[in-house]
């Protein structure tokens, strides 16, 4: 079999941290579906996004290249099509492309490279959360309190678009299975994405199970988070909240592990497993509530840490890869199992596929970068070994040994004993980006948004609208 005979089903979540999932080491979740994934496929444990909210994370998803190279900043620049995705490279080559499920583009009018879209969600009226761009002085963000209210057992608009797409996509690939062209399916669902709310029998599967954060508020707090706190206002949850919440995030993995299963065997019942590569991420992680934060929007590993499972021909089975992977590392994963690699150009990323079947390069470098809602100042991750080197604007840096301190409780960014540590770590940064001049770009972007859509004043009395809508649902605007 030759490359370029492989089918290709790419499946993403929202907000799924990979230190909730049970092949990557968590014994409490059940998530037997990604598991039996994983022990047919390589699973990379420090996987990462390269930006940890929606709309930037998933065109660096679409492009292969990093935010600022493509400058899509925050939930209010979305892909509308430039520069090229790895599925406008397959539509070339002739390739069957399409997708079922979030997408978190422009619209579906733009040219993304897609021979089809099944009921797609793309960002609020071709505009997106432009509060998110005022960032002098930061807005309080109090619809941010739904996250410790709307919680617990029941159904949701999401869980109901999470069934719909799981459905279609199972649909769609028994469809295929006499075809003999290659294809490119990608499914993308919602949860475990707040709001905090899961089926009832998914939720009874955690409600008695006592769950709580580990990690308490660190005090003294990093300035950048602090600011972070007082923008994106989490002050209501109680410690009963706090269970009642955590028991519901839980109870969405589980949930939408179930729809992936669904996937995975109309895969299986149509034939096609074998001749099949099938990639699972997520756009990025959440808090679940340690250090009294939840959502993404920050460098923590629970946040910008993902998962990261590629199964199928050519990918060495039962294997665990610890090599630093990254979200750009799939459009050249892509593209080279199609068979069309010369076409991933000056792509940042490598093969999945490549760095499965080799040794592993503890050394190589991962890049994550944060300039959206509640960001005082740029924010810049750089991942070497065992080390994570976050440079922040104005500001120290902080600086973690994830081998020694995998909680990342130590910040070792303003001991002078490691000061030669942060700087070797600043070059690598220096290598990939200009800090300054991306932020300087990045405000210029945001200042122009803001000012199309009715300047800052009347965007912060007008109020964000949380999360976004499920197709056919209307948006609400308010301060709560």
């Amino acid at each position: 079999m030759t490359r370029n005979s492989i089918n290709q089903l790419l499946i993403m979540t929202d907000e799924h941290t990979r230190k909730v999932l049970g092949c990557y080491g968590n014994h409490l979740v059940k998530t037997p579906n990604l598991d039996r994934l994983a022990a047919r496929g390589t699973l990379f444990t420090d996987a990462y996004c390269n930006v940890p909210i929606c709309v930037p994370s998933r065109a660096s998803f679409a492009t292969g290249r990093y935010g600022h190279q493509t400058r899509h900043w925050d939930n209010a620049t979305p892909y509308c099509g430039t520069p090229n995705s790895w599925a406008h490279e397959l539509q070339g080559a002739g390739i069957s492309v399409g997708s079922i499920g979030k997408l978190h583009y422009r619209n579906e009018s733009d040219s993304v490279g897609l021979d089809f879209q099944q009921i797609p969600m793309h960002i609020v009226n071709g505009v997106g959360d432009v509060l998110g761009c005022v960032r002098e002085p930061l807005p309080k963000r109090w619809k941010s309190r739904n996250m410790a209210e709307k919680i617990g057992p029941g159904e949701t608009s999401y869980t109901s678009y999470d069934r719909d797409i799981s459905t279609r996509a199972a649909e769609w690939i028994t469809s295929q299975q006499d075809e003999t062209d290659p294809w490119v399916l990608f499914v993308s669902m919602i949860a475990p994405h707040f709001p905090l709310i899961a089926p009832q029998e998914f939720y009874d599967q955690y409600a008695e199970a006592g769950l709580m954060p580990t990690k308490a508020r660190p005090n003294p707090e990093h300035p950048w988070h602090a600011a972070m706190r007082e923008c994106i206002v989490m002050d209501n949850f109680t410690p009963e909240r706090t269970r009642i919440a955590l028991a519901s995030y839980y109870a969405l993995v589980t949930f939408i592990d179930s729809r992936i299963g669904l996937i995975l065997d109309a895969l299986d019942d149509a034939g096609l497993q074998d001749r099949t590569q099938v990639i699972y991420v997520s756009d990025h992680g959440d808090q679940v509530g340690e250090r009294d934060l939840w959502g993404k929007s920050n460098m923590f590993e629970e946040s910008v840490g993902i998962p990261c499972i590629i199964a199928g021909p050519n990918v060495p089975k039962g294997k665990v890869c610890r090599t630093p992977v990254s979200l750009v590392d799939v459009a050249p994963t892509v593209l080279q199992t199609a068979g069309i690699a010369g076409t991933i150009g000056d792509r940042p990323g490598q093969s999945l596929v490549d760095m499965a079947n080799a040794e592993d390069d503890l050394d190589r470098v991962v890049f994550a970068e944060y300039q959206a809602m509640g960001a005082i100042a740029g924010a810049f991750m750089i991942r070497k070994g065992r080390w994570k080197y976050v440079h922040y604007l104005g500001m120290n840096p902080e600086l973690y040994d994830l081998y020694a301190d995998p909680d990342e409780l130590n910040n070792l960014g303003v001991d002078p004993a490691y000061s030669k540590i942060c700087l070797e770590l600043e070059q690598e940064l220096r290598q990939i980006c200009t800090p300054e001049q991306v932020d300087q770009h990045a405000r210029e972007d945001q200042a122009r948004i803001i000012a199309t859509h009715g300047g800052q004043e009347f965007i912060v009395s007008k109020g964000g609208f949380g999360a976004t809508p499920p197709p056919g649902e209307a948006v609400q605007y308010g301060k709560s």
